[in-house]
């Protein structure tokens, strides 16, 4: 099941992610945030950007994904970032990719035009993924990370809204557009996961 991350979510969530930092080069982050820290992303976050769970039958979280802002300049107002984590039961089983539709219907729902995804080069798993969910190659950073005594590239990848005309407003919050539990079935009816 999908739903909206809630603050008693964060510790299974950094349980989730910690392993990303210390084992992979999947996250630049070289120490795991500490509880405290990751509420305060959390609810930076939250303010603006969808944040959603997947939990098993049992209700145990097995994946999040969530959105954040690529760059901070005003014009970039419409551009997303969006991240995924899943623990390692739960991937290659779909999760992830339910997971993104869903985020990615909330945020072209708030009025988001273009997402990027910011992914490391070596990354072959997550360069696959983003092909496979639309997204398109821009460009290649090489060589602009350092973790684990080697040097990582970054890629770019890209994937643009079809709406062609210029936006009235600002993104919205993304709890306008999920205002409840019902309005989230609502997406998920409509995009048959639910």
């Amino acid at each position: 099941m999908i739903r909206g991350a809630t603050e008693a979510d964060l510790p299974r969530m950094l349980e989730i992610y910690a392993p990303y930092i210390l084992h992979t080069t999947v996250s630049f982050e070289y120490t795991v945030p500490t509880a405290e820290e990751f509420l305060e992303r959390f609810r930076g976050i939250t303010a603006q950007f969808p944040w959603l769970v997947w939990e098993d039958e049992e209700g145990t979280v097995q994946g999040y994904a969530y959105a954040s802002p690529p760059f901070s300049r005003a014009a970039y107002r419409w551009c997303a970032e969006p991240s995924i984590y899943l623990a390692p039961q739960a991937r290659g089983k779909g999760i992830g990719a339910e997971l993104y539709r869903v985020l990615e219907d909330i945020l072209r729902r708030q009025g988001y035009r273009v997402l990027y995804a910011l992914i490391a080069s070596e990354d072959t798993d997550s360069l696959h993924f983003h092909a496979k969910m639309g997204y398109h190659f821009v460009m290649e950073l090489p060589r602009c990370g350092y973790k684990f005594d080697h040097w990582i590239g970054l890629t770019w990848m890209e994937k643009r809204s079809k709406i062609v005309e210029n936006p009235n407003n600002a993104p919205r919050p993304w709890m306008d557009v999920v205002q409840n539990t019902k309005n989230l079935s609502d997406i998920l009816d409509n995009l048959s996961l639910f």
